[in-house]
């Protein structure tokens, strides 16, 4: 009888963590397939209302329409998808084909065993991706993600204000530091805004790690060590937006001449430059370190749910999302960065300046640290950089600290 109450209680777990995934997808669609006999292929997503519209009301029924099957894409938020995959899995059948995948969620996913290996088909993927993007579905020599909606910070800046003060964007630590000061001497506040909340995500302090030769994972090295010394020695000069920089706000800054320059995603030309009429803020690829010019890739990868009937269809859905012509029409319509170095000919010319400075960041742009508890390990991160940046601790002293605790965390 216990038994008997724990198999329904787990069927019951089961079917409440799916409903959402069919609720909110073209169930209709499903629908009909059935009645129809057409194969069903049931892809996940993270988009808008606006995103959606274009992918079913012009990517997906172009496939569905040359392969006699119906698409049933639904939406699941990138933080989701892994757990409804082991809920799938642990019932014994899996009822998602296609992900697309957070690309520095991979780790989690592929550690977990949720997703096929992809290794005998990469001759799918176009010669024209862009800079290291085939290699980072790549894990211990095996490919498990395809490239499809990348995206990396780009730096925004006023180029009417840069004008006005004789300056041009720093190439530099050197020249990062010297026009962050000019401008806080100019005006008394600081212009030069940096995304570093030091909470969340840590992609600008990774950023200044890796471009002075340091590794996070290790985080009291030598480059770790030298790029903290100089974030503390540019924070004063910085804007006090920093702590509070995400893509909206600094959107919002940039929009209201509060900050005079902040990195921020491609998108955000949209919102400022094309909805708001800001034609002075321009941008370009970003500055250099002591060790080189560094860029994070975050966007989404596609992958193959482990388990999935439907593996040969989900290869052509995963070559068709990658072509040429779903790509130039996502960049157009949607706005998306492309994968494709031969997609951005098509973008309207407004946009080609801040999509050549996206290319150049494409080019170097690698995923996080590939560790499946990164969230962990960035808060140590975080959590050093509040000691040293805002409270003027001991910079050795204080990463050595938090070094033991990462190592701790990898064990």
């Amino acid at each position: 009888m216990k038994k008997a109450k724990k198999a329904f209680f787990m069927v019951l777990v089961w079917l409440l963590l799916l409903s959402p995934l069919f609720g909110n997808g073209n169930s209709e669609s499903g629908a009909t397939s059935e009645k129809k006999g057409k194969e069903t292929l049931t892809v996940t997503m993270a988009l808008s209302e606006e995103e959606w519209a274009v992918m079913r009301n012009q990517v997906i029924p172009n496939f569905e329409k040359e392969n006699n099957c119906i698409v049933n894409a639904v939406q699941v938020e990138a933080s989701d998808v892994q757990k409804k995959l082991v809920a799938m899995k642990q019932a014994g059948k899996m009822e998602i084909d296609v992900v697309a995948s957070d690309v520095n969620r991979e780790a989690a996913l592929i550690d977990a065993g949720l997703v096929e290996d992809l290794s005998a088909y990469t001759d799918l993927i176009p010669s024209q991706t862009a800079g290291k993007l085939a290699q980072a579905g790549v894990f211990d020599g095996k490919t498990y993600f395809f490239p499809y909606r990348p995206n990396a910070e780009i730096n925004y800046y006023n180029e009417n204000k840069f004008n006005q003060y004789g300056i041009t964007p720093p190439k530099d630590w050197d020249e990062l530091y010297q026009v962050s000061k000019l401008l806080k001497d100019k005006e008394q506040i600081g212009r030069i805004c940096l995304k570093i909340k030091l909470s969340g995500d840590a992609i600008d302090l990774v950023e200044f790690i890796r471009s002075a030769g340091g590794d996070p994972l290790v985080l009291n090295d030598q480059g770790t060590i030298e790029a903290f010394t100089y974030l503390q020695k540019l924070w004063p000069e910085l804007s006090p937006d920093t702590l509070k920089a995400s893509f909206s706000s600094s959107n919002t800054f940039l929009s209201t001449d509060e900050v005079y320059y902040c990195p921020n995603w491609p998108f955000a030309a949209n919102i400022i430059v094309k909805d708001g009429g800001k034609t002075e803020i321009k941008a370009y690829e970003g500055f250099r370190g002591p060790k080189g010019f560094v860029k994070t890739l975050a966007g989404e990868m596609l992958g193959i749910a482990k388990g999935s009937e439907h593996k040969e269809l989900a290869l052509k859905f995963m070559s068709y999302l990658m072509s040429r012509d779903v790509q130039a029409t996502l960049l157009k319509e949607n706005g998306w960065a492309s994968f494709r170095t031969d997609t951005y000919a098509d973008a309207e010319e407004w946009q080609k300046p801040y999509f050549d400075a996206l290319l150049k960041a494409l080019t170097v742009a690698e995923p996080l640290p590939r560790v499946s508890n990164w969230d962990k390990i960035q808060q140590c991160l975080n959590d050093a950089g509040k000691e040293i940046l805002l409270n003027g601790a001991d910079v050795k002293t204080t990463l050595d600290k938090y070094a033991v605790q990462v190592k701790a965390l990898q064990s």
